[in-house]
């Protein structure tokens, strides 16, 4: 997995499918998605690694239920104490109460998710003890007051975090960034000039327009950072860059 500082208070953690997000205020710790299975310890030890402790981190807060994002957080929690949170919609799946509605996929995303599939660790997640339901709306007590934002589309039980105070948005899969994984590195200063992306609307949708909807309620929040689930972030003038993607 590769942590990359993108922020004095944010990092990035890259693992082979997907990614997760460190927020830290003061002597505390937020994650932000968790991983596929098996990611729980090698979080710990990504933690451990920036100084911290792994039970630093209070909570982790679930943008989705997909398998690519919630896998590690059974075992995260186990491993930390930490609080988990889901929109109450995913929060069934995420529990392991039943299996999630499988996406409606387009013909060209077939062999895309066929890929994804491959690259997924098997195993069966560690369902966490319990899961804190958020909603639209609600105010979590990280980031200066992080606002649940409710975007459908994806999930039923999609969710973005938006901090006002930070001028910081995480959208989860509601937004991607293409090429993926292709400017920021680990061991590599983030670049201090606009890097160029190509955002899109998220994929392997359960409803595609209420995915549109969303993406333009995400534009209008007027973030100046982006952080998705999947392609590198956008540190600088990410209102705009969503716009552009909204109008897809």
């Amino acid at each position: 997995m590769d942590v990359i500082e993108l922020l004095p208070r944010l990092h990035l953690l890259r693992f082979p499918v997907g990614q997760a997000y460190l927020w830290r205020d003061g002597e505390e710790l937020t994650l932000i998605d968790a991983g596929t299975i098996g990611a729980g310890p090698v979080i710990a030890e990504a933690v451990r690694a920036l100084g911290r402790a792994p039970e630093d981190v209070r909570r982790i807060v679930l943008t989705h239920f997909h398998e690519d994002h919630a896998g590690g957080a059974g075992e995260f929690a186990a491993l930390t104490g930490a609080e988990v949170l889901a929109h109450r919609l995913d929060a069934p799946f995420v529990r392991g109460e039943a299996p999630g509605p499988a996406p409606r996929l387009a013909e060209w995303e077939l062999p895309i998710r066929a890929e994804v599939a491959r690259q997924l660790p098997e195993g069966t997640p560690l369902p966490p003890p319990s899961v804190t339901e958020v909603t639209d709306g609600e105010v979590l007590g990280f980031g200066g007051g992080a606002q649940v934002v409710h975007v459908p589309g994806h999930t039923d039980g999609s969710i973005a975090l938006h901090l006002p105070a930070e001028g910081v948005l995480f959208t989860g899969d509601t937004v991607a960034a293409l090429p993926a994984e292709g400017v920021l590195r680990a061991g590599e200063p983030v670049p201090t000039d606009p890097v160029e992306h190509t955002l899109i609307p998220g994929v392997f949708n359960l409803d595609r327009p209420r995915l549109l909807d969303s993406v333009r309620r995400l534009a209008d929040l007027g973030a100046e950072v982006a952080c998705f689930g999947h392609g590198d972030p956008v540190l600088r003038g990410a209102a705009a860059e969503l716009r552009r993607a909204a109008a897809m």
